[in-house]
């Protein structure tokens, strides 16, 4: 079992948290972390489906592959096998730790931009590209990027 346990979970598990599970595994297996990293949504419209394609679009001109990706939806038994369970935006936020069974299990959902320190106060929400522009999941890409790179720098292992 990885020595730490990370979700990434935003709405419907297309957008933002695939790109911040994509990110994320790229930055502990490059400074070799024994980190398992994954994703989720907390809606059931997307289960099976790939990431959304302009997703897929903007990881690939940084360089980073989204094409494996599959969709799934977080439910109250995930709890038991995370670690860290980190929302992309508040309303996600919200809703997971409603979704845990114990207070012990919300302790554990956090948000991912408290961990970007260039992160304005009232701005710490991912913005949701589905539907918008490139640029949207351009600027979603930065945001997630800046808070892994953060995350990495806190997490609770040993390089």
């Amino acid at each position: 079992m990885p020595s730490y346990r990370i979700c990434f979970v935003c709405l419907g598990n297309i957008c933002r948290s695939p790109m911040a599970d994509v990110v994320m595994r790229q930055l502990v297996s490059t400074a070799g972390l024994d980190v398992q990293v994954d994703s989720a949504g907390t809606g059931s419209w997307h289960i099976g489906r790939g990431a959304n394609p302009p997703a897929v679009q903007a990881l690939g001109r940084r360089g980073y592959d989204g094409s494996t990706h599959v969709a799934r939806q977080f439910g109250p038994g995930d709890f038991a096998d995370y670690d860290l369970v980190i929302g992309l935006d508040r309303s996600n936020v919200a809703d997971l730790r409603l979704l845990a069974p114990d207070d012990e299990q919300a302790a554990k959902v956090v948000l991912l931009r408290d961990f970007d320190p260039d992160a304005a106060a009232g701005d710490r929400d991912v913005p949701d590209p589905y539907g918008g522009p490139d640029d949207d999941f351009d600027h979603a890409l930065d945001l997630v990027t800046a808070a892994c790179k953060g995350l990495l720098n806190r997490l609770p292992v040993r390089r």
